[in-house]
């Protein structure tokens, strides 16, 4: 009964936070527009909004309604969203900048030359492709209700309009075709300079739009006509450059973890990456093939390869503060062997939390942290356990012996909790033949399985037996057998010695 209450309680508490950051949001929204209006006419403003303040309070509702329905959307769809203030902060954040400059740029060249395609890349990007068609749809309608009850004049500046005419209504179809036009060809963009070539598939639609909506009123061969094309252009391309320009602040500011950034982070110049080559070159290793299965067992459960990559090559992050401790960075001598039980045990469970804490400290995305952290999670240390026995006739807990936790929480850490082990066990097999593999990565599952590691994510025994086939096709094709080569040795004058092998 404790637990229903409390679950009734935290969701009031997510609702009255999340709407209270829904307003506050709305509020600034609001304060930004009343703040283009002054710009869009400084000398009359205010004798706009009391000529029109019927008007301008019919503008204020139908935003608040806008808002309503985000706030709908995002706490029936996407409720772990609401439950990340900065999360909540970063979509609007998008949003205030994406009808900032499309005011101003509106004012200050034309209302074709808008960056309509911003806020769908943006959101693409920073969010997912479900969100940037949702969110373009909502900026689409707000632009056309900011157009249509200010004091904006859609001509520029100069222009005579002051409530809704033709161009408005044409900018509405212009920015919802743009965005979806961009969601559709930038799902498909791999790197940065990618998004250059982006602007020339959301810029043409974007003049056909344009010609099709201004033909019935200008002449084919009018002038104007071809002024409106080259403010269409001015827009295409300034959606791509205001891209490139913005999205790694929001990266930065944020902490979001995007296909760019997930490969700039997993280059041999990243910082951590670069430390953990030079310091640890063994934990190196194991991470750099421990990252090239999980990528393939990722793929094999269609989940994000690049972000299991990722977090496999930073998940033993934590070693990096007693690298010496550790078998795969020791050549002969094991410190271990002079240290009891009870201290090694603590120096080993150290490196999980330890390296949660490290990822987080260089700024880098929770993701990581997380599998970092997660991906030991309550299993047993066996070998300081078994030597804690032999080395004393009391008893001897197994929780005093165990990782901290928690367990995994996504496929993501499942996969790499898995592939961890399978890797450093396979490497210590004297005969890697796939049987023997076989063996080795089942045992590690079933294992895992029987301590109940997997409770907390949502991986299945499917799952797990695709984990195991793609693990054992990867390791052998790793530690594949070799020929043993001849020991000839050919001299400078064709002389061949024959030496016996080390």
């Amino acid at each position: 009964m404790k637990g229903k209450n409390g679950e009734k309680s935290s969701k009031k508490k997510l609702i009255a936070s999340s709407a209270g950051l829904f307003f506050l949001h709305y509020v600034i929204l609001l304060a930004i527009i009343f703040l283009f209006m002054i710009y869009y006419d400084p000398d009359h403003w205010l004798e706009y909004i009391e000529k029109n303040l019927n008007i301008l309070l019919y503008m204020i509702l139908c935003i608040l309604l806008l808002f309503i329905a985000v706030y709908g959307y995002y706490f029936s769809e996407h409720r772990d969203r609401m439950q990340s203030p900065k999360m909540i902060t970063a979509m609007f954040c998008v949003l205030d900048l994406c009808i900032a400059l499309s005011c101003f740029m509106g004012q200050a060249i034309h209302i074709y030359a808008r960056p309509a395609a911003l806020m769908a890349l943006l959101c693409l990007l920073l969010f997912s492709k479900r969100e940037a068609i949702f969110w373009n749809f909502i900026f689409g309608i707000l632009l056309f209700v900011i157009d249509t009850y200010t004091n904006y004049t859609p001509d520029g500046i100069g222009g005579t309009g002051i409530m809704a005419n033709s161009a408005v209504y044409s900018a509405l179809i212009v920015s919802v075709t743009a965005g979806l036009l961009a969601i559709y060809f930038g799902s498909r963009i791999k790197t940065r300079i990618s998004i250059v070539v982006l602007s020339i598939p959301i810029t043409i639609p974007v003049l056909v739009v344009i010609l099709l909506l201004e033909m019935g009123q200008l002449d084919f061969l009018s002038k104007d006509l071809g002024i409106f094309l080259g403010f269409g252009v001015i827009g295409g391309l300034s959606s791509t450059i205001f891209f490139i320009a913005f999205l790694p602040i929001f990266e930065g500011i944020f902490n979001i973890l995007t296909v760019f950034r997930v490969r700039e982070l997993t280059t041999s110049d990243a910082k951590l990456m670069i430390k953990l080559k030079e310091e640890a070159p063994g934990t190196f290793s194991h991470c750099m093939v421990v990252a090239q299965i999980a990528e393939m067992c990722a793929s094999a459960l269609g989940e994000n390869v690049e972000l299991a990559r990722a977090a496999a090559l930073y998940h033993d992050m934590g070693k990096l503060s007693k690298p010496e401790c550790f078998t795969e960075n020791q050549s002969g001598y094991n410190v271990h062997d002079e240290l009891s039980p009870e201290l090694s045990v603590d120096i080993i469970r150290s490196h999980t939390k330890e390296g949660h804490d490290l990822i987080l400290a260089h700024r880098l995305p929770e993701l990581f942290a997380d599998v970092a952290q997660q991906h030991h999670g309550t299993l047993p240390i066996k070998y300081f356990y078994y030597k804690a026995k032999r080395m004393t006739d009391g008893e001897v807990r197994i929780e005093d012996y165990s990782y901290p936790g928690p367990k995994p929480k996504s496929k993501i850490a499942a996969i790499i909790m898995i592939v961890d082990a399978a890797e450093a066990a396979s490497r210590a097999l004297v005969n890697r033949t796939v049987d023997n593999v076989e063996k080795v990565v089942r045992e590690i599952i079933e294992e895992r399985v029987d301590l109940n590691q997997f409770s907390d994510c949502d991986i299945t025994m499917k799952d797990l037996d695709t984990i195991r086939k793609t693990i054992v096709a990867s390791l052998t094709g790793v530690y594949h057998h070799r020929v043993n080569y001849p020991a000839i040795k050919f001299g400078r004058e064709g002389k061949i010695e024959t030496k016996d092998r080390i």
